[in-house]
């Protein structure tokens, strides 16, 4: 019955390697450091040239969403006569203060002769009914409801 469970000692590293080790670690974080504050600006590639456009597309792609979603909840009663159209009339004003400044920005585009190409009309779809264009396939118009054909 000779033996103790508890009197083995765990070998002990030594104090050489641990400052080794954070040696080792303090050096690499310097490097990575070093090398991030070491970016120039030069070597960075040169940013997309922003479309004077790009944020009222944006705006006016949500305007449309939503009177799309207000309609919607109009047929589905969950808006009074009132409400709908008060909204909507909201949301048309809004509407048309978006493409009065992208008109805007494109008479002064034009104007200085600086402006980007123009776009070609899109391909998509175009609805029959109201003929509102469209670059997704749908199955049903956006603005009016009725369903989508392909544009010949």
């Amino acid at each position: 019955m000779g033996r103790r469970l508890g009197s083995a000692k765990a070998p002990s590293r030594d104090l050489g390697d641990c400052h080794l080790i954070i040696a080792i670690a303090c050096i690499l974080a310097i490097a990575v450091i070093a090398f991030v504050l070491g970016v120039r600006a030069k070597d960075l590639p040169e940013p997309e040239p922003a479309s004077p456009f790009e944020h009222l597309d944006e705006r006016k792609a949500a305007i449309y969403e939503n009177l799309r979603d207000l309609q919607f909840e109009y047929r589905l009663g969950k808006l009074s006569d009132e409400d709908y159209r008060s909204t909507k009339k909201d949301l048309q004003k809004d509407l048309a203060h978006v493409l009065a400044e992208a008109d805007k920005i494109k008479a002064q585009l034009g104007a200085n002769g600086t402006g980007p190409a123009p776009k070609p009309a899109p391909s998509g779809l175009v609805c029959p009914s109201c003929g509102a264009s469209f670059e997704k396939s749908l199955k049903f118009c956006g603005e009016c409801g009725k369903p989508m054909k392909v544009k010949a």
